[in-house]
């Protein structure tokens, strides 16, 4: 079994861009953890992150046939990216998207998600933890999967 993470743009600040917004851990922290968390669910993680949209569509479609899921920081490109949304649609594999800060109750252009409606879900405002609970419910729902 295999998800892969991807991180969209500014995300390779974490640790050091608006801590009291997005906390002190940083991009390798939440990537480490998260390939640690994949071990003990015999998961492999993979992480990507790419401060350009075409990188993170190209990157999607390369790894299609060989992820099994995918979570989704797509950070600003949340709320802009038509392209990136038609991507996940492609690769038609179960998506969570997760979101360090609340988007709802930032400003105004932040509450739509063009993603929402075609990942299986949304976690967000939780800081890292939430990359956490992203991985164990795709663990989860592929094992059962599996299993029907």
């Amino acid at each position: 079994m295999r998800v892969d993470v991807l991180h969209g743009p500014n995300l390779n600040l974490l640790g050091e861009r608006e801590p009291a917004l997005y906390g002190h851990e940083t991009l390798a922290g939440i990537d480490g953890h998260l390939v640690a968390i994949g071990k003990e669910l015999s998961c492999e993680v993979r992480t990507f992150q790419s401060n350009h949209e075409g990188a993170l569509i190209d990157y999607l479609h390369a790894t299609r046939q060989l992820t099994d899921a995918y979570i989704l920081n797509p950070a600003g490109y949340t709320h802009t990216s038509v392209a990136l949304r038609d991507a996940v649609i492609a690769v038609a594999k179960p998506s969570i998207e997760v979101h360090l800060s609340n988007t709802e109750a930032r400003e105004a252009f932040r509450h739509k998600s063009l993603l929402a409606d075609v990942v299986m879900g949304r976690i967000q405002g939780l800081g890292a933890q939430g990359y956490e609970w992203a991985l164990r419910a795709l663990v989860a729902h592929l094992r059962t999967k599996r299993q029907a």
